[in-house]
């Protein structure tokens, strides 16, 4: 029995050992899982950030341009891509050079517009006697020589003199004495030095090439000119509020009656917002017509970028909207939103230059999704000149089986990437947003981009660059009119500084509240004077 004990004993502590090995061994597994797991995390995490890292130094200290390199990307396929078999091979006779083609000189192009002061230069009798035969020389060529001569502006006092008239014999004999005063224009601005063309050019500096107040303050003091920037920011609110504001309501409505806009929006900064704090971003909206209207362009500022927002600007409107990817414009009642292959586009292309450099001209994922957004933009090229019936045609038959091949892809690839990574989150955008992006084959008035919004901001963006902030929001608002204003002229062919002297000048002396009259101060109207055109755009 002694015997046995002890050998269940023995036993027992070799099962427990066992056991504790088994125990330990299944410890050391997951243990070596977790590890292996983290690692995985950690590599992917560094992935991430290479990726970021390489990102942002290409976009701040390499080329801004998107456009692909099209001579790089056709290393792999060029025979196959210049390959014309239809075209005969030339013979040697037919092999000559032809001389090229004088094409119109710039210089002549850039002149032809401007008036010409001509000075001649011509010699005295006594200089035109012939050495030879000591007859008078006559005029047989002339040599020109032409100069650009730029004259700096100029101030001068304009004084408005109404004359009054009265009758001298009613005077001596009658009772009463009528008087006359002479027709004058009256002013825009009452009681105040501005003139209209004073107020236009101070537009014009800060609206039209983002020069701040302080800077035109400065520039004037240096003319012997002591015009402080408060007086020019009174001048700038009473034009934008009394009288420009008619204009920005009608464009307003005309804009609503349209069937394709396009969208975008900004930040700005507002220093005097009630119950903000100074830092904080509101934002200016941006909305415009497409290819079917003339141009109108209209800025809205608003404290925040609620939907609530566009959805007020657009009560009315029914038709497509061309958009980004912010979702605050899906809620628009009525309204079919189309989203913008740049921005699509742009994913890809910036997944590749997140690549390391040895890689970035290789055959890879985001090269490949980057290829069959080019393909949909070569074909917009190809159409730009067709109808809107062609062009709907055309996408059909070239754009649609494109777009089915790249949703493939697209389904194909979502499950090979990494979702964070930048071609994952390219994949996504693009899946996310199909439907809306796919929306341009509906109506061939529609456009593939939103590239007609982003331009149309640019002007504001550059110019906040210069002005960095607004004081308070009624500024913002008459800033918004103003760059309604100028960027509309700007589009319909319009010199803005003449338009908005003409509407100073005009809108005093005419019945603004007359629809009909109105509708001829308009930035499109045919009814405007040459003078406020663009010598460039006649």
């Amino acid at each position: 029995m002694t015997r046995d004990y002890g050998h269940q004993c023995r036993i027992s502590k070799h099962e427990k050992s066992s056991a504790s090995q088994t125990e330990q061994l299944e410890s050391i597994q997951n243990e070596n899982r977790l590890l292996k797991q983290e690692i995985s995390d950690l590599k992917q995490q560094v992935s991430l950030l290479l990726e970021q890292l390489r990102l942002s130094k290409h976009k701040r200290f390499g080329a801004t341009s998107e456009r692909s390199d099209s001579e790089q990307l056709r290393l792999f396929n060029e025979v196959e891509v210049e390959s014309e078999p239809a075209i005969e091979e030339p013979t040697t006779e037919s092999v000559s050079v032809k001389p090229r083609k004088k094409q119109p000189g710039f210089r002549d192009e850039l002149l032809k517009n401007l008036p010409v002061e001509r000075i001649e230069y011509r010699l005295s009798e006594d200089e035109r006697v012939c050495p030879c035969c000591g007859e008078c020389m006559h005029e047989m060529s002339s040599e020109i020589r032409k100069e650009l001569k730029i004259i700096p502006a100029q101030k001068i006092v304009i004084e408005h003199v109404q004359i009054i008239y009265s009758c001298r014999p009613c005077e001596r004999n009658g009772t009463e004495t009528p008087v006359v005063k002479a027709k004058m224009p009256r002013p825009a601005f009452p009681g105040s030095l501005a003139s209209p063309s004073a107020v236009a050019y101070i537009m014009d500096k800060k609206y039209g090439d983002g020069m701040p107040l302080y800077r035109l303050e400065q520039q004037f003091a240096r003319q012997g000119m002591p015009l402080s920037r408060q007086t020019m920011a009174n001048w700038v609110l009473t034009g934008a509020n009394q009288w420009l504001q008619k204009i920005y309501e009608r464009m307003h409505r005309e804009l609503l009656r349209c069937k394709y806009l396009h969208a975008d929006e900004t930040t700005v900064q507002v220093l005097h917002e009630y119950g903000r704090a100074a830092e904080t971003n509101s934002y200016m909206w941006l909305y415009r017509t497409g290819r079917d209207a003339p141009p109108i362009v209209l800025y809205e500022y608003q404290m925040t970028r609620a939907q609530e927002h566009p959805i007020h600007f657009l009560n009315g409107f029914k038709g497509y909207l061309h958009v980004d990817g912010y979702a605050g414009y899906n809620q628009i009642p009525n309204v079919v939103t189309v989203s913008c292959w740049s921005h699509a586009r742009r994913g890809f292309d910036e997944a590749i230059k997140s690549l390391p450099s040895n890689k970035r001209n290789a055959p890879v994922a985001a090269r490949e999704g980057l290829n069959y957004c080019n393909q949909l933009f070569k074909i917009e090229r190809d159409l730009k000149d067709a109808t809107p019936e062609e062009r709907y045609d055309q996408r059909l038959k070239r754009s649609r089986p494109v777009l089915d091949a790249f949703l493939a892809w697209l389904e194909v690839q979502k499950d090979q990437v990494l979702p964070k990574s930048l071609l994952g989150k390219a994949i996504g955008y693009c899946l996310n947003r199909w439907p809306k992006l796919v929306a341009f084959l509906e109506d061939g008035n529609l456009e593939i981009d939103n590239n007609r919004a982003e331009r149309a901001i640019k002007p504001f963006v550059m110019g906040r660059k210069a002005w960095l902030f607004s004081n308070t929001p009624s500024g913002a608002r008459a800033s918004a009119m103003i760059y309604s204003i100028v960027e509309t002229a700007k589009e319909n062919g319009l010199s803005p500084l003449h338009y908005l002297t003409y509407l100073f000048e005009q809108m005093p002396n005419v019945d603004i509240d007359n629809p009909e009259t109105l509708r001829d101060l308009l930035p499109w109207s045919s009814a405007l004077p040459e003078s406020v055109r663009n010598p460039r755009k006649k």
